[in-house]
């Protein structure tokens, strides 16, 4: 039955290969009761007979990067729906929270940047939520949550309101990356603008639209996320009344990182306009600059040329200061024109 703890199924028969070969993807599985970890073996077969036989307790396992057989693993223990066991062995999902009975499903995206390439790399972690256990799966290098695991444990008081409490612990971690991510690519974007109106000339437009890029992928993450966390601030089934209050931290959190990367897209844009008029700017002073030193060779070559027709009835051909005449015209109309081309900031 969805959502329910599974029947007296043996471990033997659940268990598809030996504990030892899955330390790699079982992170870490855990039973609490009363805000305090009991010292068991860490399996999934332990911690749902632990369940079993206490009704207080709960436990939380935490896969990486699973396959399909050890998901299945997983299911049979907690009777987990199917189409909830495909949403999490899919990654790329969309982030979202859904109901399968009174399972809840949350699918979160996780970030963390490159600055090397400025890069914003995604993960994912999708999280099952039951009356009393919570399943993690994380797909990806960034979000673990080894930490938030050994935080929340040192918090009996926040520990006690049960799978909710670990549920609020994960989220709160993942949107405080966003906020890590979001503090990083402004650091870039402030580079940006200062390469923007710099005096040098820079081709930005690469940089700006692989940024803009990254802040796509983070609006992707975060926006989907954000009614959600303000429907559980409000109170969901599934989620008690005194856990509530938490989940208010983290959909203010968000919203503050969502407006944060919608501004930080908007300089983007901004700077990029900024820089293509910059560089039609400097294209039409380049022009402006080719033209006057183009009028200012015309006057000698339309002189030379006159002179070199060698006409027999031509004025001043025959004077004897007539080659040093039009050497001098030459130079006084040139520097005349390059002076006027200077004034008018054309050179």
């Amino acid at each position: 039955m969805t959502g329910t703890l599974a029947g007296p199924a043996k471990p033997w028969a659940i268990m598809t290969r030996p504990w030892f070969m899955m330390v790699t993807v079982i992170v870490d599985c855990g039973v609490y009761a009363g805000g305090e970890r009991r010292q068991l073996p860490k399996d999934p077969e332990t911690v749902a007979q632990a369940i079993d036989d206490d009704g207080r307790a709960f436990g939380w396992i935490g896969l990486h990067e699973p396959s399909g057989a050890e998901m299945q693993r997983v299911q049979r223990l907690f009777g987990l729906h199917d189409l909830a066991i495909e949403d999490a062995l899919q990654i790329h999902q969309r982030p979202k929270v859904e109901r399968f009975g009174d399972t809840i499903l949350v699918v979160l995206r996780t970030l963390w940047y490159v600055d090397e390439g400025d890069a914003v790399e995604t993960g994912q972690v999708t999280v099952f939520v039951g009356p009393r256990y919570v399943v993690t799966v994380r797909h990806g290098e960034g979000g673990e949550l080894a930490t938030t695991r050994h935080q929340l444990e040192e918090r009996a008081a926040v520990l006690g309101h049960g799978p909710a409490a670990v549920l609020w612990a994960i989220c709160d971690a993942v949107v405080d990356d966003y906020e890590t991510v979001a503090e990083q690519v402004e650091i870039d974007v402030d580079e940006v603008e200062s390469s923007v109106f710099s005096s040098e000339r820079t081709s930005d437009a690469e940089r700006i639209y692989r940024l803009k890029r990254e802040v796509l992928e983070m609006r992707r993450a975060i926006d989907p996320l954000r009614e959600p966390m303000v429907q559980f601030a409000h109170g969901v089934s599934g989620i008690s009344a005194k856990a509530s209050p938490f989940f208010r931290d983290v959909a203010d959190h968000l919203s503050r990182v969502s407006d944060q990367t919608e501004a930080i897209d908007t300089l983007l844009t901004s700077a990029l306009n900024a820089h293509l008029a910059r560089v039609s700017v400097q294209q039409n002073d380049d022009m402006r600059k080719i033209s006057a030193w183009v009028a200012i060779a015309a006057v000698p070559t339309m002189l030379a040329g006159i002179y070199g027709m060698n006409f027999g009835n031509m004025p001043e051909l025959r004077w004897h200061f007539g080659y040093y005449a039009v050497l001098l015209l030459m130079a006084v109309v040139c520097f005349t024109m390059y002076r006027f081309f200077r004034k008018v900031g054309w050179l």
